[in-house]
C-alpha cells in the first residue's frame, strides 16, 4: 500500500498552497458549475484539513490565518460582477452568503492545529527532578 504525502510547509509555503489550491478550485467550480457557492464551500473544507496538517509544527497556528484568506483568494473567480465596484460587491456578497463555509473550514483548522499542538506536549515524561532537602542556613554574626 502506498503512503500518503506528509509534506511539512512553512507557514509561506502553507500560504500559497492553500492559496493557489482555492484559486484554481474557484475557477473550476466557474467553469464546471457555474460559480456554486455550495460547491466550493465543500471543496474549502479538504483544503482546510490538508493545510493543517501539512503545516509544520512550528508554523502550525498560523493555519487557522491562512485559510480565510485563501477562501477570499479562491472567490475572486466566483463572485460576479462587471468592472471593479461590482467585482468587489460581488466578493463581499459571496463572502457573505458563504460565511458558515468560511467558518466550519477555519473551525477546523483551528481544531487540528490545536490538537497537533496539544497531542506532543502530553506524550513527552515529565523528568523528575531528586528532592533536596533544604540547606541549612548558618547565621554568620
Amino acid at each position: 500500500m502506498p503512503r500518503l504525502p506528509n509534506p511539512r510547509l512553512t507557514g509561506l509555503g502553507g500560504a500559497l498552497f492553500c492559496g493557489v489550491s482555492m484559486l484554481a478550485l474557484g475557477g473550476v467550480d466557474q467553469l464546471l458549475l457555474d460559480a456554486s457557492l455550495v460547491a466550493y464551500g465543500v471543496l474549502f473544507l479538504p483544503v482546510s484539513v490538508l493545510t493543517a496538517l501539512w503545516v509544520r509544527r512550528g508554523d502550525m497556528l498560523t493555519a487557522p490565518v491562512l485559510v480565510p484568506i485563501a477562501f477570499a483568494v479562491g472567490l475572486l473567480p466566483v463572485a460576479g460582477g462587471d468592472g471593479l465596484t461590482g467585482r468587489l460587491v460581488g466578493l463581499l456578497t459571496a463572502l457573505a452568503m458563504a460565511a458558515g463555509w468560511l467558518y466550519g473550514g477555519t473551525l477546523l483548522a483551528g481544531a487540528i492545529a490545536t490538537v497537533r499542538r496539544v497531542r506532543p506536549a502530553r506524550r513527552r515524561p515529565v523528568a523528575r527532578q531528586p528532592v533536596r532537602s533544604p540547606r541549612p542556613r548558618h547565621r554568620t554574626a
